[in-house]
């Protein structure tokens, strides 16, 4: 019977079958989302977004788990690098001439540079150093501007700036933060509107980036301010293997198994586990 259809048809006899498969294999890798590891769409940041944030009076992105810093080693901060403990509370803007918006989405958010006084420049190559990298981080294409939804803009202090990423002693940071996690954080303080920078992480990392503190740094700054444009909710990891999403508490490790009891609420498979990532778009 075959003989026969080959011989009506010649070439499209082959072709037919093997067209059918790849298109079911089309389909298919359609409906899973047309990305072979899945990395960036589990990573990219869920929609919900509340705009109205710093009308918040309480902080957002600190741990609000119960359990005790011992069940969660990953999320000890790395030895080695030198931070102050205790600063004075009070900030100084770091300067900016002629800055320029990145991105091209609608709401454009102004932004000042910050640093806690009475930390020592050495611990974290000082001040100009902190807001270039600040300033880097969010004006690469993989940042918040790469979901066209926002635009950001740095200015000096006394312009009523949207927010304030601010570089803070743990100590300072514990006040406004919260401590009920003996483990050191950050977090968006709508009031003051201040994204805390946590100096002991910043200089010391994360022991999920494995040494990598340039990549820390990064995830910092986009986790952080992503609580600050309205991203209030944490992230799990959603796909095996696949780049951990930049709303996860990847500063205390990227498998669920380890987050989920700083986020009490969340509803998650603890058998994931993800790979480090400090981009919201990568």
């Amino acid at each position: 019977m075959f003989s026969r259809f080959v011989a009506a048809y010649g070439w499209r006899a082959y072709a037919i079958p093997v067209l059918a498969v790849l298109t079911v294999m089309l389909v298919v890798m359609t409906i899973r989302g047309g990305n072979a590891d899945g990395a960036a769409d589990g990573a990219s940041p869920d929609s919900g977004r509340n705009t109205d944030v710093v009308k918040e009076s309480t902080p957002v992105g600190a741990p609000t788990g119960t359990i005790a810093a011992s069940a969660l080693p990953v999320g000890a901060l790395p030895p080695d690098g030198h931070f102050t403990r205790v600063g004075k509370k009070s900030f100084h803007a770091v300067p900016v001439k002629a800055a320029q918006k990145v991105g091209t989405g609608a709401q454009l958010y102004t932004y000042t540079v910050e640093v806690e006084n009475g930390l020592a420049p050495i611990d974290y190559s000082g001040d100009r150093a902190f807001a270039s990298m600040v300033d880097a981080t969010l004006a690469n294409s993989k940042s918040w501007i790469g979901g066209g939804k926002v635009s950001f803009k740095r200015v000096n202090a006394g312009q009523n700036p949207d927010l304030r990423i601010s570089l803070t002693s743990p100590n300072t940071t514990r006040e406004l933060c919260g401590y009920q996690i003996k483990l050191e954080s950050s977090c968006f303080y709508p009031p003051t509107r201040q994204v805390l920078i946590n100096e002991a992480r910043w200089v010391r990392g994360a022991l999920s980036f494995s040494g990598d503190t340039h990549s820390y740094r990064q995830y910092l700054v986009n986790h952080e301010v992503g609580h600050g444009i309205g991203y209030e909710a944490h992230e799990p990891c959603k796909q095996n293997g696949a780049l951990a999403p930049i709303m996860m508490q990847q500063s205390f490790g990227t498998s669920n198994k380890d987050i989920m009891g700083l986020d009490p609420d969340m509803n998650a498979n603890r058998a994931l586990s993800c790979r480090p990532n400090p981009w919201p778009f990568p």
